[in-house]
C-alpha cells in the first residue's frame, strides 16, 4: 500500500519543484538579479519598462514569488494530512484550473506560445518592423525555454489534480 501511494504522489512533489524554481527564479528577479529576465516575452514598451527595473515590475516580482510559495503549498496540500481540511472540490478546482491555464499558454492561441512562435518565426504574423529582430529573437526563446517549461508545469499540475482526485474518490470509497 506504501508503494502505492508513493506512486500517487510524485506529480505533487515535481510540480512542487517546478513552482519553486519559478519563484526562486522571481525572487531572484526581485533581488535585482537579471537571469533570463532579458528572455521574458512582452511587449516592447513593457520590455523597456521590466530591463529599467520599474517599481511595478519589481513588485509583480515579489507578488510571482509570493504565489509560487502559495502554489507550492497548494501542490502540497494534494498529498499532505493537512490538506484534508481543505475541500476537495476546491483543490481540484484550483490544481486542474492552473495546469489548464498553463497549458493553454505554452500553446499559445493568442499571443506567445508554440503557435503564436511559430507565426511569428514563420512570418505568418510578422511583427511591427521597428520591432522585427526582436519579435523573433523572443519568439526563439519562447519556442525553446518558456513554452516547453509552461507545458511541462501544466501538464504536472494536471496530474497532481488527477492523482489528488483518483486517490480522494478511493478513500472516500474505503471509509
Amino acid at each position: 500500500m506504501r508503494a502505492e501511494h508513493r506512486r500517487q504522489r510524485w506529480a505533487a512533489y515535481a510540480t512542487c519543484v517546478l513552482t519553486g524554481a519559478y519563484g526562486l527564479m522571481k525572487l531572484a528577479h526581485a533581488l535585482g538579479s537579471d537571469v533570463l529576465v532579458d528572455k521574458e516575452p512582452m511587449r516592447p514598451d513593457l520590455r523597456v519598462q521590466m530591463l529599467a527595473r520599474d517599481g511595478w515590475f519589481v513588485a509583480s516580482y515579489w507578488i510571482m514569488a509570493a504565489v509560487a510559495i502559495a502554489g507550492v503549498l497548494l501542490a502540497l496540500a494534494t498529498v499532505q494530512p493537512w490538506g484534508r481540511r481543505l475541500p476537495r472540490r476546491l483543490l481540484l478546482g484550483l490544481t486542474g484550473g492552473i495546469g489548464a491555464l498553463m497549458v493553454l499558454r505554452s500553446v499559445g492561441p493568442v499571443g506567445f506560445g508554440f503557435l503564436g512562435d511559430a507565426l511569428v518565426l514563420t512570418g505568418l504574423r510578422p511583427p511591427p518592423a521597428e520591432h522585427a529582430e526582436l519579435a523573433r529573437h523572443l519568439a526563439r526563446w519562447d519556442l525553446m525555454l518558456w513554452s516547453p517549461f509552461f507545458l511541462a508545469w501544466g501538464a504536472l499540475w494536471i496530474a497532481t489534480a488527477r492523482q489528488f482526485a483518483r486517490r480522494t474518490r478511493t478513500s472516500r470509497i474505503d471509509t
